[in-house]
């Protein structure tokens, strides 16, 4: 396991047990890495494939944006085309193909292509997905070497993980084992994004792999659930991307009666897929570009789900806040303003602000707290900032970090 099974086993919900692999986790499944020269850094891996030994029930999330990448409208597309199947997946990573007009689809169009004869699948059960700079056609001789040369294994998770990443530190993956029907199935994942990331899907990319046997509607119902609750609380630095892409496939290996919403199997399949997509949205945060530390915003009381959303991600999205979180300022005006702007619902004069378990601001107004205290906890590497509405029984958990002079000097020579 690696350096982060602290946060892996967070909130592991009984029935649940990790294992190692992401992707291949689960029966059925191949995947690898390789380098072909699409990013600048030599020998840096810059594809990925991830291929199931029999076809899938697939679903998907995309961005909303209106400026979506080629890769997200073909994957739109070959799910349409396929009724929720798939088979494959090929990414590059260093290259959006995204802005490249006809050139850009026809080159889509071509990975999809080139992988399903490589596999001898059908082509519109291949999926494509790319990251990286928008506006550059995709170097396709490079492309098409990296996929001659692409080779996939039971144990390449982790490369796979490597494989699709561009400014992350690090690769991002996890996978749980849990019971179905009498069945021991596995649910993993992996994901790449630490910038450009304020997902509303349903750059950030993320695959998922189950041997569960699993019914379209279902699988489509949950993974939107997932989402909502996991990427789409997720806020680096408040741009979406128009790349943003989740693909679940369930082989059905496992060997389980398909689940279906009525199964008495469903929950343990959904906790298996909330704890997957909860951690990897986390870990997203964590790694944020230039980050030192991740942001944890939880509200209760909301008078809606919806305004219990609005208001968390309000303040992982608030530039001021994440600068005082970087500085270790625990200026909670930052916080209120940011509520206050959310629209939720709220009324100031029952407001209640706590860091960590210190309580801060109770009715609206500051408490007698203690000033190093408090900048004790803005000093941790994990800071839970915890507000009450009080004005109703809905709650939501946002994920986001401090905006360090780092993600300045990422961002300002990315293309370069």
């Amino acid at each position: 396991m690696s350096e982060f099974t602290e946060y892996m086993t967070r909130d592991l919900a009984e029935g649940l047990r990790l294992v190692d692999e992401g992707v291949t986790a689960a029966r059925g499944f191949r995947a690898g890495a390789t380098s072909c020269g699409i990013k600048s850094e030599p020998g840096t891996p810059d594809m990925a494939m991830l291929v199931a030994d029999a076809p899938c029930v697939t679903v998907g999330t995309f961005t909303t944006s209106h400026t979506p990448s080629h890769t997200v409208i073909l994957c739109k597309e070959h799910l349409a085309a396929s009724g929720l199947h798939g088979q494959a997946v090929v990414v590059n990573s260093g290259n959006a193909n995204c802005a490249n007009g006809e050139r850009g689809a026809r080159d889509a169009a071509r990975m999809a292509e080139l992988t399903a004869q490589k596999f001898g699948v059908d082509e519109n059960l291949v999926y494509v997905s790319s990251t990286g700079i928008i506006g550059r056609p995709l170097p396709m001789e490079n492309v098409e070497r990296g996929i001659a040369q692409m080779e996939v294994r039971a144990d390449g998770g982790h490369e796979f993980a490597r494989g699709i990443i561009t400014t992350d530190t690090r690769p991002k993956t996890i996978a749980v084992e849990f019971e179905v029907g009498g069945k021991t199935a596995r649910l993993g994942g992996s994901t790449k994004g630490a910038g450009m990331i304020y997902p509303n899907m349903a750059t950030m990319l993320c695959y998922l792999t189950t041997d569960a046997a699993c019914a379209p509607e279902f699988l489509r119902a949950e993974l939107r659930a997932a989402v909502a609750d996991s990427f789409n609380m997720v806020c680096m630095d408040g741009d979406m991307s128009t790349n943003d892409t989740v693909l679940l496939f369930a082989n059905g290996l496992a060997g389980n009666a398909p689940l279906t919403a009525d199964s008495p199997d469903a929950k343990a399949f959904r906790a298996a897929l909330r704890h997957v997509t909860r951690y990897l949205a986390r870990e997203m945060a964590r790694d944020g570009e230039g980050a030192t530390k991740l942001m944890v915003v939880e509200v209760k009381g909301a008078a809606s789900d919806e305004d219990a959303r609005r208001a968390a991600r309000a303040v992982t999205a608030s530039p001021l806040w994440q600068c005082a979180l970087a500085g270790g300022d625990p200026n909670w005006g930052r916080i209120f303003a940011a509520l206050g702007a959310s629209g939720a619902e709220m009324n100031p004069d029952r407001l209640d602000i706590a860091l960590d378990d210190l309580q801060i601001v109770a009715a609206g107004v500051a408490t007698s707290y203690d000033q190093a205290e408090a900048k004790g906890i803005m000093a941790k590497n994990e800071v839970a900032v915890r507000v009450n509405l009080h004005q109703g029984g809905f709650a939501a958990t946002a994920w986001g970090c401090d905006l360090t002079h780092g993600y300045i000097d990422e961002n300002t020579t990315y293309t370069r």
